[in-house]
């Protein structure tokens, strides 16, 4: 079990890592040893996660997340097999971390009338004051 914070688990089985070869400089090692890492990630599915996480981490995925609701995390940063692994699922945790924090949504409110009120007295002193500073004609 991958724990992420608030209370959410991730089972290990539900991942899977496929290992394909690195792209990039790296010589020859590079082009024998598959050490890039692509972990698959079947959101739409898994049990660990409510409706709304899910459909908040499949948003976050964007280009990420496929149109069967997966979610596929490439990782090639290291040239190590295990620390690539340990990326992408560093990765996935720290998104579905952020899907699991509910948005607050924003309470419309308006200004109240004596508000409205002190805001144009202001402007009008403020306008007041800028109409003195102008040249005074002798017409």
């Amino acid at each position: 079990m991958i724990p992420i914070p608030p209370d959410i688990s991730l089972d290990e089985n539900e991942l899977s890592f496929e290992y394909v070869r690195a792209s990039g400089p790296g010589g020859q090692h590079v082009n024998k040893v598959s050490t890039a890492v692509q972990l698959r990630f079947d959101a739409a599915n898994s049990p660990s996660l409510t409706p709304d996480v899910r459909r908040r981490l499949i948003r976050l995925a964007g280009s990420r997340a496929t149109k069967e609701g997966g979610i596929i995390i490439s990782a090639s940063r290291f040239a190590s097999q295990k620390q690539n692994r340990e990326d992408a699922v560093s990765r996935l945790v720290d998104l579905v971390a952020r899907a699991a924090v509910k948005p607050k949504y924003r309470v419309k409110t308006r200004p109240s009338f004596s508000a409205r009120r002190r805001r144009m007295d202001e402007k009008r002193q403020r306008s007041q004051k800028k109409g003195l500073r102008k040249t005074v004609s002798l017409d």
